[in-house]
């Protein structure tokens, strides 16, 4: 991996040679290897590694330049502060970013591991287990079209001109498993899982299959759903699903460019049931992923966004935070401009509000497993939705797996006819989160 000091000290040589007094540098470096397989047989085995430096470099005036490189040796570094530097005379003379104000301060602990990466043979030989599990759970899983085993090792790196040096790393691996099936006269059904864990002995693939082949079967079994009014039980993952759809509600990148749901003016508003709230935490203990710092170098933090149905809080970077007011949340992307987006959510109930609903006795309520086409049924300024989904109709606590539907409202409004937090929480990859009821929603049978 690399030395973040040593790049750091011949960053600050070259700047001295190049008359540049000001600049900083945010980066990552990557290798990755994944396996497919398909009946079987390796379907694709891939290996990379990867690197990605942003510098930006101010100059006399006080305006910006950016340029981005792979090439992380003394020639590639030198090369961007030298382009960075040139860009600065055409930099934007609005709203300059600036050093984030917390760049020095102290981070907090976050766990991190590093295990030694898993023979390919060993990747594949774990997949095939899998398939075969997964084909031999019911004899209508035809296939498991989806399917990989994906392990990481990356280190991050922020510093600046002003002394700034921050590095952190940690290696992970991933499983998802997605089946189909094929029986004659019926539709064919598809159903999946993902895991996570720091090294692979660590991921549950045995959970992965069993969660996979489950949801498979009982989809087997299809009815059509009558049109009209339902509450809902989102999945976790559907409803972090729905969350991240609408992120820019929380976004004050977003807000600033008059892209949101959310003005300035909207924090301390009643947005949702008290019995909600919702985190940006990126230290979250489950967070295998987790980071300590952002792009600009600022602390990562658990940041509330709603708090008991209030809308308490933004994700900020350092230009953001200071457009309005606030403080940066650790939240900035370095790029070509810097944006914001979260790192990873958490939803829960705090254990508070009524949690007499059950689905092992809930009666005609609808449960959504996964949402469907987000990118084209999501109108993320208007806060509307109509997406299709996988899920069942419950009826007296026994689930029938609907054919075909969509789920469609407004996301205000989901978000105040919130009728039951759950207590317990599930992670997937964007966070963690329980099931959530929502009363009225309209859904179309197809």
């Amino acid at each position: 991996m690399l030395n973040i000091d040593t790049i750091a000290s011949q960053a600050k040589d070259i700047a001295g040679k190049l008359n540049i007094s000001k600049y900083d540098v945010s980066g990552s470096s990557i290798d990755s290897t994944s396996a497919q397989v398909d009946q079987g047989e390796p379907k694709q085995v891939k290996a990379s590694q990867r690197s990605s430096v942003t510098v930006r470099v101010w100059n006399a005036d006080g305006t910006v330049g950016i340029t981005s490189t792979s090439d992380t040796d003394e020639a590639g570094l030198e090369l961007a502060l030298k382009t960075a530097h040139e860009a600065s005379a055409f930099g934007a003379k609005d709203n300059i970013p600036d050093f984030s104000p917390e760049a020095t301060a102290a981070l907090a602990d976050a766990k991190h591991e590093r295990h030694d990466p898993a023979p390919v043979s060993t990747l594949l030989e774990k997949l095939v287990a899998a398939e075969k599990e997964l084909l031999d759970a019911h004899e209508a899983i035809e296939s498991v079209p989806y399917n990989g085993l994906s392990q990481t090792d990356t280190q991050r790196f922020y510093f600046n001109s002003n002394g700034a040096v921050r590095s952190e790393g940690g290696t992970y691996i991933s499983t998802y498993l997605y089946t189909k099936t094929a029986q004659e006269g019926r539709r064919p059904r598809s159903a999946g899982a993902y895991r996570v864990a720091y090294g692979l002995e660590q991921l549950d693939i045995d959970g992965c299959i069993k969660e996979t082949a489950e949801k498979t079967i009982s989809h087997l079994d299809y009815e059509k759903i009558e049109s009209g009014k339902y509450t809902v039980v989102f999945s976790p993952e559907a409803f972090l699903s729905l969350v991240g759809a609408f992120s820019n509600m929380f976004n004050a990148q977003s807000i600033l460019d008059n892209r949101s749901l959310s003005t300035a003016e909207s924090l301390g508003t009643e947005v949702a049931k008290s019995t909600l709230s919702i985190y940006d935490d990126a230290l979250h203990s489950a967070n295998v992923g987790a980071t300590t710092f952002d792009g600009e170098g600022t602390p990562t933090r658990r940041v509330p966004l709603i708090e008991k149905g209030v809308l308490s809080g933004f994700l900020h970077s350092s230009g953001t935070a200071k457009r309005m007011g606030a403080e940066p949340t650790g939240h900035a992307n370095m790029g070509a401009k810097i944006t914001v987006s979260p790192h990873f959510y958490h939803i829960t109930g705090n254990g508070e509000g009524d949690q007499s609903l059950s689905l092992e006795t809930a009666d005609n309520v609808v449960y959504i497993d996964e949402l469907s086409a987000l990118h084209a049924g999501v109108q993320a300024l208007q806060g509307s939705f109509s997406l299709p989904f996988d899920g069942w109709l419950i009826k007296n606590g026994k689930k029938v797996s609907v054919e075909s539907a969509t789920v469609a409202g407004d996301f205000r409004e989901v978000l105040k006819a919130i009728v039951q937090v759950d207590k317990e929480e599930k992670l997937s990859p964007s966070g963690v989160a329980p099931h959530v009821w929502v009363e009225g929603l309209s859904v179309t049978g197809e």
